[in-house]
């Protein structure tokens, strides 16, 4: 396989990957304030922030479809820096209303949904913005770059939006990480982006299904598509239930949940910082293989606790279920980026972003199931989720690719 050449690149990369990890970490922070903020500031129950956090993740259903339909229509990096403009504006909205003392919840859920759309612009748009700014063969290097600013987001944003509330109140948070889209969209608004050739215009739902038609056709996306959908089925299913599992059955406090939960987002940080190394060791296809075989692993050992109830192997589970993933979303990028014509790609990086709407259904499954069985019964169903989601990847096409597919042009 060939080296991946990630000392050198482009420094119009760059400022979108710094960019990105600005945007990245508002995200967080902001998404971990606002339920603190609802509870401590607004003093709302379980049934109140639920609602929140629907309407928390309900862009990334409704929203995905018509960014990535705008993505393959217009300038990328226009879009992603009108997001994170968008993102900022409604995050000073709210730093307006806690100053006026006129926050409500549906005020703070309003203003949290419009920030997340723009949240699932710059998702979807940075996937189809990266393979312009970069050669072929820096691809894997640059989604790990990409991937690793997301991941310490995702790892430091949820504490340091925490202690923002706790130590300074809710308004500084806010303004914090309205502070960060700022600097994103500054970032990114001097960003050169190479011109793309212009494309007849269609009916905007042809131009959906042609996309979904794509990914669904295609005997190397299909697979990633349905394996995706699959793993985040059974990792919201453990999710779901590992709380109370946790705590009746392994007798962990308040504390050993967050340490072990924490395990996840050391394993991706772990993962990601190695990712390069990893890809130029292996061949492309065993490196899509990893993660889903991983997270098999990781399922089983969870179910493991249920007759060893000992801390350390839930903490095991949770660290193998951080760097498999994060090893599976840069090889599937690159590979994504590589097969898709750049005409598709917003379209195609937007349907990556639907197999998200497998987590509601995940936490669902635990809702239920646990309710009725236990959550010993979710961590064996998890079990076979998972066995699923690997089996499916192994019997694919991809995972036989010795190396990073060359890159596609236009369809004739």
């Amino acid at each position: 396989m060939s080296a991946t050449n990630d000392s050198h690149l482009p420094s119009t990369f760059n400022r979108l990957a710094w960019s990105n990890l600005a945007a990245q970490s508002a995200e967080q922070i902001a998404l971990a304030a606002s339920p603190i903020v609802a509870v401590l500031l607004l003093g709302v129950g379980e049934g109140e922030t639920g609602m929140l956090q629907t309407a928390l993740t309900l862009p990334f259903v409704l929203m995905a479809i018509p960014a990535g339909l705008l993505a393959d229509r217009i300038s990328r990096r226009a879009l992603m820096a009108s997001a994170e403009a968008l993102r900022a504006a409604a995050l000073l909205a709210i730093l307006l209303l806690i100053g006026l003392h006129q926050l409500t919840l549906p005020l703070l859920a309003l203003a949290g949904f419009i920030a997340v759309c723009g949240t699932v612009v710059y998702s979807v748009a940075a996937p189809a913005l990266v393979p312009s700014l970069v050669s072929p063969q820096q691809l894997p290097a640059a989604n790990t770059r990409i991937e690793l600013a997301r991941t310490i987001a995702f790892a430091s944003g949820p504490a340091l939006g925490g202690l923002l509330v706790g130590w300074l109140g809710a308004a500084p948070a806010f303004a914090f990480a309205a502070a960060l889209s700022v600097i994103a969209v500054v970032l990114l608004s001097g960003l050169y982006e190479p011109q793309r050739t212009a494309t007849p215009r269609r009916h905007p739902l042809h131009e959906i299904r042609e996309g979904v038609a794509f990914v669904m056709q295609h005997p190397l996306l299909r697979p990633v598509f349905v394996t995706q959908f699959i793993f985040n089925t059974g990792s919201f299913l453990l999710l779901a239930v590992f709380v109370p599992y946790a705590v009746r059955h392994l007798a962990l406090s308040a504390s050993g949940v967050g340490i072990t939960l924490a395990m996840y987002g050391v394993g991706m940080v772990v993962g990601a910082l190695l990712a390069t190394r990893v890809m130029r060791r292996l061949t492309f296809g065993t490196v899509i293989g990893l993660g889903p075989v991983t997270g098999f692993v990781a399922s089983a050992i969870m179910a493991l606790t249920t007759l060893i109830p000992a801390a350390p192997l839930a903490g095991l589970g949770f660290f193998l279920l951080g760097v498999g993933p994060i090893l599976w979303v840069i090889s599937t990028t690159t590979l994504r980026q590589s097969v898709t014509p750049p005409s598709l790609l917003g379209r195609v990086s937007a349907i990556n972003i639907l197999s998200y709407g497998a987590r509601p259904l995940g936490s669902a499954l635990g809702a239920i199931v646990g309710g009725l069985y236990g959550a010993e019964t979710c961590l064996y169903l998890a079990v076979a989720i998972f066995a699923a989601q690997a089996l499916v990847i192994l019997m694919s096409p991809a995972v036989a690719l010795a190396r990073q597919p060359d890159m596609v042009g236009e369809c004739a």
